[in-house]
């Protein structure tokens, strides 16, 4: 689904990724894991068109789209739910979903089904469909980014940080909800800090440290590994 070659970006003299190389398979769940600065989120502002790498390529299902826009590969089955959830505050739960539906709907075509779909993984919004955005908890809000990124229909799913500023339960309770659109076969790649529930859904990791990655494996392996456990996990 994804590869990314030999990526290099930089943010000015600052090389924020050096010569990154990772791949997706299609239907899997990949984490990208590592401290805050490594360049997760570097990357994949890469991936999504608003970062631009200096040299390398990313692949999607084998077509390079280096030089697409962002709303091309948005088109083309990229989607992602942003560090921080970035909703429209002052739109409703209904509102957000439906802004996503512009990269493949057509005049006079419904997302009835796409919405209750979206429902049926987050009934908490389905409960607050016509509250504003702002009036959300933290944890419905990032439900909502991901329902949001969700109502594009991906190939692709991009999730920053999906746990940044939840209380235990309620990063728990997005990431059971995370499991389910992995089961649901959808390729997704997800950056986080959180290693544990990071690799609780994972099917393969990459270590990403000072932009570079340093360990790559089965999540189920990287979970035991010495060097992540004293640097992630704790001892």
């Amino acid at each position: 689904m994804l590869t990314c070659n030999d990526l290099v970006v930089a943010h000015g003299d600052i090389l924020a990724l050096q010569g990154v190389t990772l791949k997706v398979a299609t239907g899997e769940t990949v984490a990208l894991i590592g401290a805050n600065g490594a360049g997760k989120t570097t990357l994949l502002h890469t991936i999504s068109g608003l970062n631009r790498a200096s040299s390398g390529d990313i692949q999607l299902e084998g077509v390079s789209i280096s030089e697409w826009s962002t709303d091309r590969r948005v088109a083309k089955g990229i989607s992602q739910a942003p560090e921080g959830r970035r909703i429209f505050p002052g739109l409703t739960v209904e509102e957000n979903l439906s802004l996503a539906s512009v990269s493949w709907r057509r005049w006079g075509e419904s997302i009835a089904a796409d919405l209750d779909r979206t429902f049926e993984l987050f009934p908490r919004l389905k409960e607050r469909r016509k509250q504003l955005g702002w009036s959300l908890s933290g944890g419905e809000q990032q439900m909502l980014a991901i329902g949001r990124a969700l109502m594009a229909r991906p190939k692709l799913l991009l999730l920053d940080e999906p746990s940044l500023g939840l209380a235990p339960r309620l990063a728990e309770e997005v990431y059971e909800r995370v499991k389910l659109i992995s089961e649901s076969g959808l390729t997704i790649l997800v950056v986080e800090q959180n290693t544990v529930l990071a690799l609780s859904v994972a099917d393969r990791a990459y270590v990403l440290e000072t932009g570079r990655i340093v360990l790559e494996g089965p999540a189920s392996e990287l979970k035991h590994n010495a060097r992540v456990r004293e640097a992630y996990l704790g001892r």
